[in-house]
């Protein structure tokens, strides 16, 4: 009998969640934020007021004095009344004395925590305050407390005095200075870790003061005899942390073989099921550290040369490396606490469901007199992929034709087939799992991948069915076709893939230009604009959404492009990665024209949407950018939730090679993306086919919610930003195309103007509406002339803007109105 194995934690009752979904939200911060800085105020003056009061309050305060503090004649002078005056006297003269103000920077810290001003360590500062106020006690008592042994306030409270008066008798005054002197260092390398860098200093200083007094004939024996010395632990250390490194990785190898024989033994040879182990153990992430930008960290040099360095052959002087980065050197990335870690129970094998669904495929393959060799389970996030070896002399399409068979044995809504699976000999049946887990987007930024990728930008999209993170890098792709039906994770996707970037890469690498004629999906960036939007100079709107100006600005990017190939041409390199590298370090010049060339994300969300408004407009450069645009840092993501060949047309799919399937409903839209079918038998929620090569890969793409693009965006626009936007240049307007339905370019003059021209702007104001098919039918003429004519009357101003299938709007409001403009032209 199989091993059952616990799948899943029970969720927790709605009404708990929605409790701690209140006391742990937004508001419930804020109101205790207010709190806790009321009380900060009040401790503070209850402080103040209490060593400011010289005594009177002490012996009011006293047991035995008499008076009554709860009456409102009680003499008290403290500002904060009887209660602030016992609080201050109980925690400096009966806890702490001079050393209870540690307690106000750790709530301090707590208010900064509670209004999200930033996100510092409250475990550190607190047990800082603890530390300071243990420690000052102690040193204050030592120190000070025979001086002021008459005074009402005592510098070491009553805790400082008991325990210092102890550990005197116990090891004396020297040993009792000694005692502070060790505990306050190890307390500063706890604090910072330059605490260490300055003991190697003062260390080194003090070695080669000593150094200087010793005769020279033994200094070179000594340093040699130190040297020694210190390869000698160099090694030593080397040597642990490689034995480190090999212990874990065995303890960790003996995990994975326990892990293999447990379900080997459970199981007979004939079928096998593997849980795909994670590269890497999930760390929880820290709080106040970002995750690194750049692998190697490039020295922050200001472009104002200051004192260069003496070339000793040429007697020149060599100028620093320019830094991008400088204009924006205090930048932070996000950090990882900015994203929800979701509490997913840890991934294991369901035997029941595996054995279950093993057992009912080869059921079902041997009712159609189809043998099998062997099967093999692998557990992913969604889907579980099992592994047939056919016996000998099965054809494969036989198998191929069971998958509507296997679907209903199985129970399932759609499973898909894959045979045979590329590069092995066996053939695959996708099956979803019964607990599907959620992939967090944390968990692929916090991983070693990620943080270590050198990609030149790096897309983190989720995970496989091995349970691998899926990274690509969009420079090498280039341009990225995204496409699924509505509620499928096609805007989660952009999410994850805008999240990625905003994580790994510097405001002065990367600029976005972001379209979307929603006007509610990619707005949450707007925030953005100083940091990471690029945008006509003349524009409001770093995000776009109205049709024309998405032609203007995919014109600025055609200019944008070419000049970049100028530039590229007169440097005499090939890509924008040469290009740069040879800006940065000074080869080509700013005085020469030369320019750093951030690259540029184009994302369109709707892309359907704008085809069916400007069509060829809209089309012809975005086929143009994504044909040339790669060599200059130009990369273009077009998304989609209508993928018809009428939308995406031959141009377009020759210029994307990538795409990125979502769920869609016929064979026919997955045929249109993937040149195959596959995209109509996914399972929806972010479950994905990624091609970027010969075949797709399957993955569950990263979860990102919009309250977590909101925090990631938040933090980023309170960090100090350029002065504007990144200005692309204008567009050449006098080379439009002026066959479209929306051209409006050139003047109009009376021997450009149709003959019928008056006529049929008099019969249009009259009907107060216009269109093409009432051209026609009104005078007998063809679509290409009555096409014409209406886009005179647009271009006069007689008649508005086409607005889909719906008849234009009547400019003029009266022939009065009329026909004063006809006068002007005619």
């Amino acid at each position: 009998m199989a091993k059952t194995k616990n799948t899943k934690k029970e969720k927790t009752p709605g009404r708990l969640s929605r409790m701690w979904a209140a006391l742990t939200g937004r508001t419930s911060c804020i109101v205790v934020g207010i709190c806790v800085s009321i009380f900060l105020i009040f401790l503070a003056s209850s402080f103040v007021g209490f060593v400011m009061s010289g005594g009177a309050d002490n012996s009011l305060l006293e047991a035995g004095s008499g008076v009554d503090l709860n009456a409102t004649d009680n003499g008290v002078t403290n500002c904060t009344g009887s209660l602030g005056a016992r609080m201050a006297m109980f925690l400096m003269n009966g806890c702490f004395g001079w050393a209870a103000f540690a307690i106000l920077p750790f709530l301090l810290a707590l208010v900064v925590r509670l209004f999200d001003w930033r996100r510092p360590r409250l475990t550190k500062w607190f047990i800082a305050s603890v530390c300071g106020m243990v420690w000052g006690s102690l040193c204050f008592s030592f120190l000070f407390g025979d001086l002021m042994a008459g005074s009402f306030l005592s510098p070491g409270g009553e805790h400082g005095e008991r325990v210092s008066a102890w550990l005197v008798s116990q090891i004396g005054p020297l040993g009792m200075v000694l005692l502070l002197l060790v505990t306050l260092l190890l307390f500063m390398i706890y604090l910072t870790r330059d605490t260490i860098k300055w003991l190697k200093s003062a260390f080194s200083f003090g070695a080669a003061q000593v150094g200087k007094l010793k005769p020279s004939r033994s200094s070179d024996g000594e340093d040699d005899e130190s040297d020694d010395e210190d390869d000698t632990e160099d090694v030593a250390e080397e040597e642990d942390a490689e034995d480190s490194q090999d212990d874990a990785s065995e303890e960790q190898d003996k995990y994975v073989d326990e892990k293999v024989a447990d379900v080997a033994e459970e199981e007979n040879d004939s079928f096998t099921v593997e849980l795909p182990v994670e590269p890497e153990p999930h760390e929880e992430p820290a709080v106040d550290v970002p995750v690194e930008v750049e692998k190697t960290a490039e020295p922050e040099v200001s472009f104002d040369v200051e004192q260069a360095e003496e070339d000793e052959d040429t007697g020149g002087k060599m100028l620093q490396p320019i830094n991008p980065k400088d204009e924006l050197s205090f930048y932070k990335s996000p950090t990882l606490d900015l994203l929800d870690k979701y509490d997913a129970p840890v991934q294991s094998i369901n035997m029941e469901e595996q054995t279950a669904n093993k057992n009912r495929i080869v059921e079902v393959l041997r009712n159609f007199d189809i043998e099998i060799s062997s099967i093999k389970a692998t557990v992913g996030p969604t889907i579980t992929l099992y592994e047939l070896t056919p016996a000998p002399g099965v054809r494969i399409n036989k198998i191929r034709g069971l998958e509507d068979d296997i679907a209903m044995s199985l129970s399932a809504l759609c499973i898909r087939i894959i045979a045979p699976i590329p590069g092995k000999g066996t053939i695959g049946i996708e099956v979803p799992n019964s607990n599907k887990q959620i992939v967090p987007m944390v968990s692929l930024l916090n991983s070693r991948k990620f943080k270590e990728s050198e990609m030149a930008l790096p897309l983190a999209l989720g995970k496989t069915i091995s349970n691998e993170i899926y990274m690509v890098d969009l420079a090498k792709m280039p341009h990225l076709l995204v496409a699924g039906a509505t509620g499928m994770g096609k805007s989660v996707g952009l999410n994850a893939i805008i999240t990625s970037l905003l994580y790994k890469m510097h405001p002065a690498y990367l600029k976005f230009v972001m379209v979307d004629p929603k006007m509610v999906e990619l707005s949450l960036y707007r925030v953005l604009e100083k940091h990471f939007l690029a945008k006509l100079e003349s524009e409001d709107e770093s995000i776009i959404t109205d049709v024309m100006r998405v032609v203007r600005t995919l014109k600025s990017l055609c200019v944008e492009m070419d000049n970049r190939y100028k530039l590229l041409q007169a440097a005499r390199v090939r890509s924008v990665k040469e290009y740069n590298e040879k800006f940065l370090n000074r080869t080509l010049l700013p005085t020469e024209g030369h320019r750093f060339m951030p690259y540029i994300v184009v994302i369109i969300d709707e892309y359907g949407d704008l085809m069916m408004q400007a069509g060829k407009e809209i089309e012809l450069p975005i086929a143009r950018i994504a044909q040339k645009a790669r060599a200059v840092g130009i990369h273009m993501i077009i998304a989609t939730q209508r993928p018809t060949t009428n939308i995406i047309t031959g141009t377009i799919k020759a210029n994307f090679p990538a795409r990125m399937a979502f769920r869609v409903i016929s064979p026919i839209d997955s045929r249109t993306i993937l040149e195959r079918t596959g995209a109509n038998q996914l399972q929806g929620r972010g479950d994905m086919l990624f091609l970027a090569g010969n075949d797709p890969v399957r993955v569950q793409c990263a979860l990102v919610e919009t309250n977590e693009v909101e925090r990631v965006c938040d933090f980023i626009s309170r960090q100090q930003g350029y002065s504007s936007a990144y200005f692309l240049p204008d567009p050449d307007e006098g080379d439009g195309d002026a066959s479209g339905a929306t051209a409006r370019t050139g003047e109009i003059t009376s021997d450009k103007l149709d003959p019928l021209f008056a006529d049929a702007a008099r019969m249009v104001v009259a009907h107060q509406q216009g269109s093409t098919s009432m051209l026609q039918r009104k005078y007998n003429i063809g679509f290409n002339r009555a096409g014409r004519i209406m886009d005179q009357l647009c271009q006069t101003g007689i008649v508005g803007e086409q607005d889909g299938s719906k008849p234009r709007q009547v400019l003029c409001s009266d022939e009065a109105d009329l026909e004063f403009r006809l006068k002007s032209l005619l």
